[in-house]
């Protein structure tokens, strides 16, 4: 705006400088429609990370969901001689060709471009990042209900890449039984809430060996301390792996669709969940309405599986930030598309349980559909300061205590 004074705070005004903030996420390639990405990552190597990419990929594939692989880690990859896959990758003017396992599964891997699968890549970081981004923005992954990115391990380039780059939904945690777990873990964790990723669950792998014989678990590598580390990050899914020479045969041979075990059913659960939403839209005439302290209705969609299957406009019997979100959890609101918010109101909002999709603006119906095809841009960071406040209780500015101010403040 050319009469613009710079004074955000003071200004009433829906430019792009208030509500879309800088994203970096990129496109995922135009014949492709990713519903939901789950990131596998551990803060150290050799925990795991591959095989539990390979066995959830395949006990989704098992429910009837299309499901893709995406191995980003470039200098180890290891999802190809887990399915047996031999054949490379092709490409075609569109973009580069998946290459599928026996059952379906979506695959696409550096060692599936390579000549060679024991041709080492020497590259350095940000060519390895932008890799990643390419497995993205030009494979043709076509449309796609799950896709499991196996990371590299640590916290270096190609995580922040993918968490910057990808609409990645959630993440899960693979580690092992050793006394240095809680730290490990913590890296992971502290990494996830900076870059604002739900941890959807956490798996010790290697937690203990069951005799054949008498059928008592002996640990192996130590006494397991996922409970306390699980309790000390809040993470309440925790899964266990046990040391299992069948299942390390499998993925030798290359047979793992062929791996029969339960141990991961409950965090499968937890994944397939995700598809199930309910979704709330400040409303005004069909548009996100750009204040969202001051939202007098709401489109509120139910989703399953991917799909909607009702709408609803709904009227708040209240006001202010607080008892908005208060208002929202009520009616079993779990994510929340908006324009501009303040800090309070995201804090108040994540309390109550409802991950914010924040800085849109637009149509409601375009962004719903992009939500539901993983390519939603925004943010869960404040974007608006109107009114020059924090959305503090002790900054509000209506000389109200609380934040149930009827609406005279976000």
């Amino acid at each position: 705006m050319s009469d613009c004074s710079n004074g955000c705070g003071s200004c009433s005004a829906d430019c792009a400088d208030r509500t879309a903030p800088q994203s970096f996420l990129e496109e995922v390639n135009e014949l492709s429609s990713v519903k939901k990405v789950i990131g596998i990552v551990s803060g150290k190597g050799g925990v795991g990370k591959s095989l539990v990419t390979s066995l959830l990929a395949v006990m989704m594939n098992r429910r009837d969901y299309t499901t893709a692989i995406l191995d980003a880690d470039i200098t180890g990859p290891s999802i190809p001689k887990a399915f047996g896959l031999e054949e490379k990758a092709a490409g075609t003017e569109a973009g580069i060709l998946t290459v599928d396992t026996k059952t379906g599964i979506r695959t696409m891997s550096v060692n599936s471009l390579l000549e060679n699968d024991t041709d080492p890549v020497v590259w350095r970081g940000p060519v390895i990042a932008g890799t990643v981004k390419q497995f993205w923005t030009e494979v043709i992954w076509g449309d796609v209900d799950f896709m499991f990115i196996d990371m590299p391990p640590g916290t270096g380039d190609v995580p922040l890449t993918v968490f910057q780059s990808i609409p990645v939904d959630g993440i899960v945690i693979v580690t092992s039984p050793q006394e240095l777990v809680s730290m490990i873990v913590g890296k992971a964790v502290k990494m996830a809430q900076l870059m604002n990723i739900p941890i959807l669950g956490i798996v010790e792998n290697m937690s203990y060996f069951s005799c054949p014989d008498c059928g008592k678990k002996y640990s192996v590598f130590g006494e397991s301390h996922i409970d306390e580390v699980a309790k000390q990050y809040n993470i309440e899914n925790v899964s266990r792996l046990p040391i299992n020479p069948k299942l390390a045969a499998a993925v030798d041979k290359g047979m793992i669709e062929l791996f029969d075990g339960t141990w991961l059913d409950g965090l499968a659960d937890l994944i397939e969940s995700i598809l199930n939403v309910k979704l709330a839209v400040p409303y005004e005439n069909g548009q996100i309405f750009q204040h969202f302290g001051h939202t007098e209705q709401f489109e509120i969609l139910e989703i399953r599986q991917g799909e909607i299957v009702s709408k609803d406009i709904i009227t708040p019997d209240c006001g202010g930030h607080s008892e908005l979100a208060g208002f929202l959890a009520d009616n079993q609101v779990s994510v929340l598309i908006c324009g501009g918010i303040g800090g309070g109101a995201i804090s108040a909002l994540s309390e109550a349980g409802i991950k914010v999709l924040a800085g849109n603006s637009g149509d409601i119906d375009q962004l719903v559909d992009l939500f539901l095809k993983g390519g939603l841009q925004s943010t869960e960071k404040a974007t608006c300061d109107h009114h020059s406040h924090d959305h503090s209780e002790e900054s509000c500015q209506c000389g109200s205590s609380g934040h149930g101010c009827g609406g005279s403040c976000h």
